[in-house]
């Protein structure tokens, strides 16, 4: 079976897009059936290839090819340069992990939609950009053999703002590399985390004005954000942080290294993430794994995702959140109770459940090609 992947999140900084792929192809590698063959197309050079191969562990397994195509990485490459190759490479399938696909593919196509943010709120995306969304998300979906989602919250939206019947789409949710939760004995920090892209809809100024209040109370407290600062409209936190008076105990990074990612999360005394919308919501997960408990928006998404292993809080009450967030720092019954739910919940996602669903899509839809 020839596999055809569009694979352009894979190269330049991480995004979670990025790092959902790069969790299933190392999956893939390690699950791979006789007489499969996975064929990755970028605008990557080839030795900018072979460099991500070799951090996948790929470049041993015969069966991932990468092709090189130029024309940028946006719209215009995805429907002309993208879409003529796929359809002239003898594919049988074709994955699109990232909202949209060529729209004129003449195989069968997976569609992965993660949410449908842009349909439920608008006011989160510049008019272009929205509308671009909306209409190549709108039809991909319609025109995919399976869509692909990340939750049982994503499932009804999508049902619902795009009219696609429900047994089209199938959940595969996110994972992490195992149920075993890492302790780590130099939590002693008093940090508090975040990191993911800095969405609008993830609120980063109450959290802002939460720790700031924390801080007050707790001297030894610190406040790191780290991601790409894609609010809109668009909020300068760094001027926020200034404004609150607080720029002496926050740091800021628009992206760092997945191995210093890494260190944060074992730093890390709390992790927050006050989202109000989220297809599933990875980050907290994550942190989780390595013995970090996040505050949370109480959201339906949140609550699916993340079970009682987790503090819950209130839109817009920044009280709750600053009692939950000191609840967190110190060694409280609250953070032992979350610790203690963690293995179970981290049993529930694993890459390997993720990389297993997803290729079972991919192979019904080759499947019924022929049929």
């Amino acid at each position: 079976m020839r596999i055809g992947i569009d694979a352009r999140e894979l190269f330049g900084k991480t995004t979670g897009v990025g790092r959902y792929l790069t969790n299933l192809l190392r999956e893939w590698s390690d699950q791979c059936k006789i007489g499969y063959t996975f064929i990755l197309y970028s605008p990557a050079s080839e030795d900018q290839a072979l460099d991500l191969f070799n951090q996948l562990k790929l470049n041993d397994n015969p069966a991932f090819k990468h092709r090189s195509l130029e024309g940028g990485q946006g719209t215009l490459w995805e429907q002309t340069q993208l879409c003529k190759t796929a359809n002239s490479d003898s594919l049988d399938v074709f994955f699109a992990p990232n909202y949209s696909a060529p729209l004129m593919l003449t195989i069968p196509f997976v569609l992965a939609l993660h949410d449908v943010s842009f349909f439920s709120r608008p006011d989160w995306f510049n008019w272009r950009e929205g509308v671009r969304r909306r209409l190549l998300a709108a039809k991909s979906a319609r025109l995919a053999h399976t869509v692909l989602t990340l939750s049982q919250f994503s499932h009804e939206e999508i049902a619902n703002h795009l009219n696609i019947k429900s047994d089209r789409i199938k959940i595969t949710p996110l994972g992490t590399s195992g149920s075993r939760v890492e302790h780590i004995d130099s939590k002693d920090s008093h940090l508090v985390l975040f990191a993911g892209s800095c969405f609008t809809r993830r609120r980063l100024p109450d959290l802002i004005r939460a720790f700031a209040i924390v801080q007050s109370q707790d001297s030894r407290a610190r406040l790191s954000i780290v991601g790409d600062n894609r609010t809109y409209p668009y909020i300068d936190l760094k001027k926020f942080v200034n404004s609150v008076g607080i720029a002496n105990y926050v740091s800021i990074e628009n992206w760092i290294n997945d191995r210093d990612l890494i260190e944060l999360y074992r730093k890390a005394k709390v992790f927050a993430f006050l989202s109000e919308y989220e297809g599933f919501g990875l980050p907290p997960l994550e942190a989780l794994a390595f013995g970090t408990p996040s505050v949370m928006l109480d959201t339906k998404i949140a609550r699916e995702v993340m079970g009682e292993a987790a503090s819950f809080v209130p839109l817009n009450d920044i009280h709750s959140t600053v009692s939950a967030l000191a609840e967190l720092i110190w060694d409280s019954p609250k953070r032992r109770a979350i610790l203690k739910a963690a293995p179970g919940i981290l049993a529930r996602h694993t890459w390997a459940d993720t990389a297993k669903r997803t290729m079972r899509a991919i192979e019904q839809a080759a499947t019924d090609r022929y049929d």
